[in-house]
C-alpha cells in the first residue's frame, strides 16, 4: 500500500487535552508511514464574530476528497455551525473518518471515552466519602457530546443520592477554556450565594483557574471548598494543591484513533464504535492524599525544563513582534521570522498568502463561504533548512512543495486579520505548535504584520483612506459585484478649492492639514458599504451605494465641512466642489469612464463658483 495522507481536525491546541491526543496520533503515523495534515484554529478566544471568522477560513482550506481519511476532533469545537459544516464536507467527501467521543453520525467510526460513568464515580466519592451536598458545576459548552455526558452524570448521581441542583443560579456554562473558571468563581461571587461543598468542573483547564480565583478571595483548598477537575493534565497533577480530576487514556485513544482509520483505508472491516475506560484520581482538592504525588525529583525536573522552554520562546516571540512591527515590506517580515524559526529549530516552514494579498484589502474574499481562495502564492518556504519560493500554487494543492514521503506530521494554522483572509501558514515535522503556547500569539503577529504591509500598498499615508489603486481595486470589485443587478451606484468626484493659496501663505504643512480635514469630512459622510479614496494630490472619488446617496452625502458632507472650519481655527477657509453621476452599471460601463465624467461635472461646479466669487 502507498502513503496514505490523513486530514486532522482541531480547534485550538494550546490545552493538554488535545496534546496528548495528538502524540498517539502522531507517533502511530510516523511508524506507519502515515502524512497527517492538522488543521487548526483558535476561535473563540476572544469576544469577536470578525477575529472568529478570519480563525475558521483554514477550515475552508482542505478539499477532504483529495485525502484518504480524516481524523475529526470536532468535540474541541464551541461554534455549532463550524463544527457541523465541517462534518457535513467530510461526508460528502466519502472518505473513511473517524470522529471523537460523538456518536451521532451513522457514517463514521468513532473513539470514546466512558465520561458518564467516571463522572459519576468522583460526584460519588464527594457525597460518600467527604459528605458535600451543595454543589456548583462549571459545564463545557453547552451543545458538546462530552460536555453534556459529564453533566448528565453530575445530575444523575445527585438526584440517586436524593440531593436537588438548582441549575439556574449553579451552573455556569463555559467554553472548556482556562479562563472560564475565572469566570465562573466571578459569577458565584456576584451570586450572593453560601460557599458550596464542592466547585465540579468539567474540565483541568476550568478547574485550575476556579482554584486560583477561590485562593484570591480567601478561600482555601479544600477546608473551605473542594473543587474538582477532568483529564489529569500536568498542571492539575502539580498545583496546589493537587487537583482531583479524572485519568482518561488520551494518548492511547489517539493511536487507537489513527490504527483505526488506517485499518478502513486498507478496507478492513471494523466494529462502529470503540470504548475506552476513564478512572477517577482522588487528590488534595478533595481532601485525599495521591501517593504519585511524592515524586519531587520528577517533578522538579519536568518544571524546570518547561520552564526553560517558556523563557525562550517568550524572548524569541519578543523579538519576532518586534522586527514585525518595523516591517515594510514582505522581506523585512520575512527575515522576522526567518530568525525565528532559527532559534526553535524549525527546518520546514511554509508562509503561504492568497495570491492578491497585497492589492486586496477589506474587500469581498472570493469563496469563502464554502471554500478557499482557488490561487496561493508562497513567497518564503523553508524546505529541509534551505530556503526557497514558489510564485503561485492552488490551493487545492495545500503545500507548495508536494510531500514525496511518507510519516510527515504538518500543521496548517491561519493568517489573517479580524474577519480578512490573508492566508496560512505551514510548520512540518517540529511539535512547536501543539507544546507552546507562543504559537497563537506568533500567528497573531504574523497576520498583523502582512495585513499592515499590504494596507501600505492601498491606503494612503496622511488621509488614512485608499490610495488611487486602492479606490481602482475595491470600488472595481463593487462596482462588478452591482452590474446589471439593477442598484443605482453612484460616482463623486471631489476637487479641493484653493489649495494652492494655502500652501503660498501658510506653508505645505498646513495644505496637508486642509488635505487631511477634508479627507476626513468624505470618510464620515459615507456609509459602510460606500468607497473612498485619494485620487491624487487634491482629488478625492467616492463610489456610493443605493438609491439617494447624493443627497445624502451633500447633507452630511456641507454639515461636516462647516464644522470642520468652526472648529480648526485657521486663517483660511477649508472647500471643494463636488460632481456627481448616478448609473445602474452594465457590463458595457467602465469604472473610469464613469469617474471622468463625474470629474467634468465637478469642473463644471468649480467654474460656476468661481464665476460666483468674481
Amino acid at each position: 500500500m502507498g502513503i496514505k495522507n490523513v486530514a486532522a481536525i482541531i480547534s485550538g491546541m494550546d490545552e493538554e487535552y488535545p496534546y496528548q491526543i495528538m502524540l498517539g496520533i502522531n507517533k502511530f503515523a510516523r511508524e506507519h508511514d502515515i502524512n497527517v495534515s492538522y488543521f487548526a484554529a483558535f476561535g473563540g478566544i476572544i469576544d469577536s464574530e470578525e477575529f472568529n471568522d478570519g480563525e475558521y477560513s483554514i477550515y475552508n482550506l482542505p478539499d477532504f476528497s483529495c485525502f484518504d481519511g480524516a481524523l475529526l476532533m470536532t468535540n474541541t469545537f464551541a461554534n455549532t455551525h463550524i463544527r457541523n459544516k465541517i462534518i457535513d464536507r467530510v461526508k460528502k467527501s466519502g472518505i473513511p473518518a473517524v470522529i471523537f467521543e460523538c456518536r451521532d453520525h451513522k457514517e463514521f467510526h468513532d473513539i470514546s471515552i466512558n465520561n458518564y460513568n467516571v463522572m459519576k464515580k468522583l460526584v460519588e466519592h464527594l457525597i460518600k466519602v467527604h459528605g458535600a451536598r451543595v454543589f456548583n458545576f462549571i459545564s463545557g459548552p453547552e451543545d458538546n457530546p462530552e460536555a453534556k455526558e459529564r453533566y448528565r452524570a453530575f445530575l444523575d448521581t445527585l438526584s440517586e443520592n436524593g440531593i436537588e441542583f438548582d441549575e439556574k443560579k449553579r451552573l455556569f456554562n463555559g467554553l472548556f477554556r482556562s479562563y472560564d473558571g475565572i469566570k465562573a468563581i466571578d459569577a458565584f461571587a456576584k451570586s450572593g450565594l453560601e460557599l458550596p461543598d464542592a466547585f465540579v468542573s468539567a474540565n483541568d483547564s476550568m478547574a485550575l483557574t476556579a482554584v486560583t480565583r477561590l485562593q484570591q478571595m480567601g478561600y482555601k483548598i479544600p477546608e473551605d471548598v473542594i473543587v474538582t477537575g477532568f483529564d489529569h493534565t500536568f498542571y492539575a497533577q502539580n498545583s496546589c494543591p493537587a487537583l482531583t480530576t479524572v485519568k482518561r487514556p488520551l494518548e492511547f485513544s489517539g493511536t487507537v484513533a489513527c490504527k483505526t482509520l488506517f485499518e478502513l483505508i486498507k478496507g478492513v472491516d471494523l466494529p462502529r464504535s470503540i470504548s475506552l475506560e476513564a478512572e477517577p484520581v482522588f487528590s488534595e482538592s478533595c481532601g485525599c492524599h495521591d501517593e504519585q504525588l511524592e515524586n519531587i525529583a520528577e517533578f522538579k525536573k519536568n518544571m524546570y525544563e518547561r520552564m526553560g522552554r517558556t523563557y525562550t520562546n517568550a524572548h524569541m516571540l519578543n523579538r519576532l513582534i518586534a522586527g514585525l512591527a518595523g516591517a515594510e515590506n514582505i522581506n523585512d517580515c520575512i527575515i522576522s521570522i526567518e530568525k525565528m524559526l532559527k532559534a526553535l529549530r524549525i527546518n520546514d516552514f511554509s508562509l503561504c498568502l492568497v495570491h492578491d494579498w497585497e492589492d486586496s484589502y477589506n474587500v469581498g474574499q472570493e469563496g469563502e463561504e464554502d471554500g478557499y481562495h482557488q490561487l496561493i502564492t508562497a513567497p518564503y518556504v523553508l524546505e529541509n533548512g534551505k530556503r526557497t519560493s514558489v510564485s503561485i500554487f492552488p490551493s487545492k494543492q495545500l503545500f507548495p512543495i508536494p510531500f514525496t514521503t511518507g510519516g510527515n506530521i504538518s500543521y496548517f494554522l491561519p493568517l489573517h486579520f479580524n474577519q480578512r483572509c490573508l492566508g496560512y501558514y505551514i510548520i512540518k515535522n517540529n511539535d512547536f505548535p501543539i507544546y507552546n503556547l507562543h504559537c497563537h500569539t506568533m500567528t497573531m503577529s504574523i497576520g498583523n504584520a502582512i495585513d499592515s504591509i499590504s494596507k501600505i500598498n492601498v491606503l494612503d499615508p496622511l488621509c488614512k483612506i485608499y490610495n488611487r489603486k486602492g479606490f481602482e481595486r475595491n470600488a472595481g470589485f463593487m462596482f462588478k459585484e452591482n452590474e446589471n443587478s439593477g442598484n443605482e451606484l453612484t460616482i463623486c468626484f471631489i476637487d479641493m478649492d484653493g489649495l494652492k493659496s494655502i500652501n503660498d501663505n501658510y506653508g505645505h504643512k498646513e495644505g496637508d492639514f486642509a488635505i487631511k480635514g477634508i479627507s476626513d469630512v468624505i470618510s464620515s459622510s459615507c456609509g459602510a458599504m460606500d468607497i473612498c479614496g485619494r485620487w491624487g494630490g487634491d482629488e478625492f472619488v467616492v463610489l456610493g451605494i443605493g438609491k439617494g446617496f447624493a443627497e445624502n452625502f451633500s447633507e452630511k458632507y456641507t454639515a461636516g465641512l462647516m464644522k470642520l472650519n468652526e472648529k480648526s481655527g485657521k486663517p483660511y477657509k477649508i472647500d471643494a466642489s463636488l460632481g456627481f453621476v448616478k448609473c445602474t452599471p452594465s457590463d458595457r460601463d467602465q469604472l473610469l469612464d464613469l469617474i471622468e465624467e463625474a470629474d467634468v461635472k465637478m469642473y463644471e461646479i468649480k467654474k460656476e463658483k468661481k464665476a460666483l466669487r468674481k
